[in-house]
């Protein structure tokens, strides 16, 4: 398996790549100007530009069909969906190195994804669309209105929802 199909999906389209490495390179660009700005460490940056990278490349790249025949191509199982949620732990990989970015909000943010997919995968299949679509309206909802997370930050919370929630758990047919 080569990098590209580790990172986007297996038979990508040479537009797929490109639009899932633009997203991704230009999310770490903003995101790394948005940290200079805010004279976080060199540390912090760092895990800025590379949290960004994979959210704004992720959010893009759950969205193409490749990644989507790819996710949801026969014998994957709700657990393999939850459990690729679970795996993105940047929320606290974020507490860790932005000072303002609380393990509290850390701890929501996950949870607010890690509930959301556990909703969606469990729906019915002809209510999925929906339910995540509500999942992450209310998710967002908190987040902006309910947490306080630092301005160098304030897209982590939207990217990581539309890229698990709405890209990743979404099969491209809603008859899968």
């Amino acid at each position: 398996m080569t990098l590209t199909d580790r990172l986007i999906a297996p038979n990508a389209t040479a537009g797929e790549v490109a639009a899932g490495f633009g997203a991704a390179f230009l999310g770490a660009a903003l995101a790394f100007g948005l940290a200079l700005h805010a004279d976080l460490s060199w540390l912090g940056s760092a895990v800025v530009t590379f949290v960004a990278f994979d959210m704004f490349g992720g959010a893009v790249v759950n969205a193409t069909e490749s990644a989507k025949r790819w996710y949801h191509r026969p014998g994957r199982t709700a657990l393999h969906h939850l459990g690729f949620v679970a795996i993105h732990l940047q929320p606290f990989l974020l507490a860790l190195v932005v000072p303002g970015f609380s393990w509290l909000a850390a701890a929501t943010i996950y949870g607010l994804a890690l509930a959301g997919a556990l909703l969606v995968t469990t729906a019915p299949r002809e209510l999925r669309r929906p339910i995540a679509f509500g999942a992450t309206a209310l998710a967002l909802t908190i987040a902006a209105s309910m947490l306080t997370i630092p301005h160098v930050v304030a897209w982590f919370a939207p990217l990581l929802l539309i890229k698990l929630l709405l890209a990743h758990l979404l099969p491209e047919n809603a008859s899968h």
